[in-house]
């Protein structure tokens, strides 16, 4: 009796070439040991250099032929995402994962001058993206996966104000739930347009359910530990992204836990809240997110 997809599935990557935000803990790291032990060469990007060693020692643990290169990106920081873009190995790139992200920080202003969580988990990604579409392009397949969350469902609305002025109070968890939503938008909008192109890339997007991870650090210790204990395993939560990286899916595919809430189990294409289908919203997040990072795509 099957099980459901899991990393036996995913197919030889030998001769492709995968760049991963977000490694040096969790779901991120075992993304880029997957992506790394079925044949891919992996850009570990992250950070922080010393965690990126860690990463780097322990993937080849349990992949001692994995070919791994390093990349220092802070998502926060604009000129950060222009410097890694340059610096990322030369050569065409099959496979982005969209993986690093903050969730629910205190109130912060980055120094481009937005919100800390759509900065991280939007606007860098959006922007490192756009920079390494051309070689996304070169590769002649390629896909491009983010990371949202069923938090998506919580937002009151999509972030398509100017990202640079701030009104009323802020909610940490309203701010996480409509970066996660901007994820969607983007990744349905990012795929319409290079189908409409006829580009040779396709744009998907995947959640962990509920899983067991250290991105609840700042909200108290007490939920930090109960997040860790009831979550879902590093090793099931990234099996949502792996599928969405590997399988034989088409562009603007959802994929998430198989169970009925979507918290856990073997993954499945999963659906979205009505709002992360606007074809409206999509759009008007891209000029936003186009004119606030000055990255305009090919």
């Amino acid at each position: 009796m099957s099980t459901g997809w899991t990393a036996a599935d995913i197919p030889d990557l030998t001769g492709r070439r995968a760049l991963v935000t977000g490694v040096t803990s969790g779901i991120g790291e075992r993304i880029a040991l997957e992506l790394a032990r079925h044949g891919a060469e992996v850009v570990l990007a992250a950070r922080n250099e010393a965690k990126l060693a860690v990463t780097d020692a322990d993937i080849r643990r349990e992949a001692p032929h994995a070919r791994l290169h390093h990349l220092l990106v802070d998502l926060s920081d604009l000129s950060s995402v222009r410097r890694a873009a340059a610096e990322a190995p030369d050569g065409p790139l099959h496979l982005l994962v969209n993986n690093a992200g903050v969730m629910a920080t205190p109130y912060s202003r980055t120094g481009d001058g937005f919100e800390l969580q759509l900065a991280t988990n939007h606007l860098g990604p959006f922007a490192l993206t756009g920079l390494l579409m051309p070689r996304l392009v070169e590769s002649g397949d390629a896909r491009v996966v983010s990371t949202s969350s069923q938090a998506h469902r919580l937002a009151r609305h999509a972030p398509l104000a100017d990202p640079r002025t701030h009104t009323g109070h802020y909610f940490r968890w309203r701010a996480y739930a409509e970066s996660k939503l901007a994820n969607l938008l983007f990744t349905f909008e990012l795929d319409r347009r290079l189908r409409v192109k006829g580009l040779p890339v396709k744009a998907l997007a995947a959640h962990p359910g509920y899983a067991s991870t250290g991105l609840m650090g700042h909200n108290g210790w007490i939920l930090d530990a109960a997040f860790r204990a009831t979550g879902t395993p590093a090793t099931q939560a990234a099996l949502p992204t792996l599928m969405a990286a590997t399988a034989d899916l088409p562009g603007g595919t959802y994929v998430g836990p198989g169970s009925l809430l979507q918290l856990r189990g073997a993954p499945r294409t999963v659906g979205t809240r009505r709002l992360a289908r606007d074809g409206d919203a999509q759009r008007r997040l891209w000029r936003t997110s186009e004119e606030a990072t000055g990255v305009r795509y090919p």
